[in-house]
């Protein structure tokens, strides 16, 4: 009998044995001898799990047991959510002393930066060229340089454009330099709440429900998940939900051909990636956490940008042109924002307020507006302790959402969340009873401008 023939053999008589009635083996790999002589193995699955519990139908209701969940790991600061304000949450968080876990739905750093290919860096720079966005944002910026064909236009008050790929690296290697625990492919799916207080979150993935339990949580989910599921108040809005992609080839259009048709539209912008553009898409505004509406309109946008780029490859001298890639991730821009001790309004932009608590300042989406600070209240929720919210989701007005959510105010207030969190388990406190002072002190001497 031939080896191939004794592997099938084996193979079959393990799961035989593996299924025998009332035997429970757990997580057991059995080795198998395949007849290219390489070693592989089974994983079987055949156990009694006592913490598990099925869904029930009930009178037409569906109904959750209550089950116990592993834990997964337990940490000082757990971030969710690995995007700009996320990466420099964690970052921070760590230079500043504290144990640090970051937690990624996705299986990579950036968020929309990288995954919704929003390539484009602008909000960080004021009426007369000052950049207002310092700290790990911009180290992030000035590593950038240093990596060939990473990003383009980095000139003083200018806007640069970055390539996704060069960023999800470098996020990768700021990371494991600091020495952060990460779990990706995790989707947070429930906060684990006592008395108002934050105890830890429940993560969903290929591993099962699981929980990952911490002394202070920083929600940079974009979405505010974690934030509406601990209970903190929150508003709901609907903004425009497009997607991104890229086109290649338009380093190879025949311009004289093109020149005697009109210039198609769609083409986009430039990036660092030589003849090809990233193009941007408005959408309509719709409910970003309506799952029904955006399915829909990831299957509208996919046709759409193909068409466009088939209508594109039609006119004369542009035939070469061709669709790259569509974003992985839905560009979704605004859904929960947190309802915090304090919010950023318009009014506090045009009066130039000034805030004792500032722990950051934004810029403007076209450089021709002052600079605005970021009130540390902004990030706290009013009545759930031991959470923090970074990013697109901390506490804004809707007239403030398309300045609060451009990636440099992101870095901007993850880096501030990072190191308050920090500051409030050294100090054995709650971060709303934080030291602003001492937060402030750490930001400065992280970068950070504070105005």
């Amino acid at each position: 009998m031939d080896e191939s023939k004794n592997t099938s053999m084996n193979r079959r008589d393990c799961l035989r044995l593996m299924g025998v009635s009332g035997i429970v083996v757990g997580l057991q790999a059995v080795g198998i001898r395949r007849a290219d002589g390489f070693q592989s193995s089974i994983i079987a699955e055949h156990e009694v799990l006592t913490n598990r519990a099925s869904p029930s139908f009930i009178n037409g209701k569906v109904i959750q047991p209550q089950r116990e969940l592993s834990v997964l790991h337990s940490t000082d600061v757990l971030v969710v959510g690995g995007g700009p304000a996320g990466i420099c949450a964690a970052i921070a968080a760590k230079r500043a002393g504290a144990d640090v876990t970051l937690v990624e739905r996705y299986g990579h750093f950036g968020g929309l930066w990288t995954g919704g290919l929003v390539l484009l860096i602008i909000g960080h720079i004021v009426t007369g060229g000052k950049q207002v966005c310092q700290g790990i944002g911009e180290e992030m910026m000035r590593r950038l340089d240093k990596l060939d064909g990473a990003i383009v236009d980095r000139r003083p008050g200018v806007a640069p454009t970055v390539d996704a790929e060069a960023v999800k690296y470098l996020m990768v290697e700021m990371i494991e330099e600091a020495g952060i625990k990460v779990f990706l492919h995790c989707w947070g799916v429930d906060a684990i709440v006592n008395d108002n207080t934050v105890k830890g979150v429940v993560f969903e993935s290929k591993s099962g429900r699981q929980a990952i339990l911490a002394k202070n949580v920083i929600d940079a989910t974009g979405d505010g998940d974690i934030l509406a599921a601990a209970g903190a108040e929150y508003q709901r809005r609907s903004h425009n939900v497009g997607l991104v992609s890229r086109i290649g080839n338009l380093d190879r259009i025949d311009k004289k051909l093109a020149d005697q048709a009109p210039k198609p539209r769609h083409l986009g912008g430039h990036t660092p990636v030589p003849g090809v553009n990233w193009v941007n898409m408005s959408g309509p505004e719709v409910d970003g956490l309506d799952i029904e509406v955006l399915t829909k309109m990831e299957m509208d946008h996919r046709k759409f940008i193909w068409r466009n780029v088939s209508k594109i490859r039609r006119t004369p001298g542009y035939d070469k042109v061709y669709l790259m890639e569509t974003a992985p991730q839905l560009g979704v821009r605004i859904t929960r924002v947190l309802s915090g001790l304090n919010t950023v309004t318009q009014a506090d932009l045009k009066a130039n307020k000034k805030f004792p608590d500032v722990i950051g300042v934004g810029g403007a989406s076209d450089g021709k507006h002052q600079e605005w600070q970021i009130p540390y209240g902004a990030l706290v929720p009013k009545k759930i302790d031991d959470l923090l919210v970074a990013g697109r989701c901390i506490s804004a007005e809707m007239r403030m959402a398309d300045l609060v959510r451009l990636i440099p105010n992101c870095f901007v207030t993850g880096h501030a969340a990072g190191v308050a969190a920090a500051v409030a388990i050294r100090d054995s406190c709650r971060p709303r009873d934080v030291d602003v002072t001492k937060v402030q002190r750490i930001l400065r001497a992280q970068e950070a401008y504070l105005g």
